[in-house]
């Protein structure tokens, strides 16, 4: 017997972004934890993203995603984003955005 399809919860629609993207473990006793890996898709309110570290739910993370869009069509971005995993399943981490904003990011050398 097939259950029905549950309708999505979600407040915002998630767009389907790869990117590189950064992230630290904020608060650690440890030692600070940093990792890498892609985005799978961004909303407003959260992103879903690759790790090769497990990150336990309710840990608090900040995240550097290279953002594709310039400003003034001149300068790199960056969004520099904060918030708590709520999810981690396999390679994938989702992170609710408690604050966010947007830097500058510094060019990168030029082959030539």
């Amino acid at each position: 017997m097939k259950t029905p399809k549950q309708p999505d919860r979600r407040s915002a629609g998630r767009m389907s972004i790869e990117r590189e993207v950064e992230y630290r473990v904020l608060g650690r006793r440890e030692g600070e934890l940093l990792g890498a890996g892609r985005t799978v898709d961004i909303s407003s309110s959260g992103v879903i993203f690759t790790t090769t570290h497990p990150l336990l739910p309710g840990r608090r993370v900040e995240l550097a995603i290279d953002w594709p869009a310039q400003l003034d069509n001149r300068c790199a971005l960056k969004l520099v984003a904060r918030g708590r995993v709520v999810r981690f399943e396999g390679d994938r981490a989702a992170i609710e955005i408690l604050q966010h904003e947007f830097r500058t990011r510094a060019a990168r050398p030029s082959m030539a």
